[in-house]
């Protein structure tokens, strides 16, 4: 079942991830490198250096939950980002396209209705 929904904080760690790393290697990933507390309810993505696997790690208020995808061909297409920042934000909308393969780097968000109305 996945649980993760618009309403979580999505971060891409910036660095290449050994995905033999479980619970336990990817909660010292976040607290070593990025200096935060893996239980504190966002979802850090990470991915590895040929970019064809990718896992999640989210603590869902009382365990940790490890989703992990691997392509048989292809690459997961990641944002452009500064190698010194430890992780970068991405949205809910970001994080599908992801999984889903579809590029994210050239997408331009189209003006809403709402967006609109509020500076009409």
């Amino acid at each position: 079942m996945f649980e993760l929904t618009t309403t979580h904080r999505f971060h891409l760690y910036s660095k290449p991830t050994d995905m033999r790393k479980g619970f336990n290697g990817l909660c010292g990933v976040i607290q070593n490198q990025l200096s935060t507390s893996p239980t504190n309810g966002s979802v850090y993505i990470f991915i590895n250096k040929t970019r064809d696997k990718v896992k999640l790690l989210h603590w869902s208020g009382s365990s940790f939950v490890l989703y992990y995808k691997r392509l048989e061909s292809g690459t997961f297409e990641i944002p452009y980002y500064d190698t010194e920042v430890g992780s970068i934000s991405l949205t809910y909308s970001q994080l599908v396209l992801l999984i889903d393969g579809i590029s994210i780097t050239n997408i331009s968000r189209r003006k809403s209705y709402k967006n609109l109305v509020e500076k009409g």
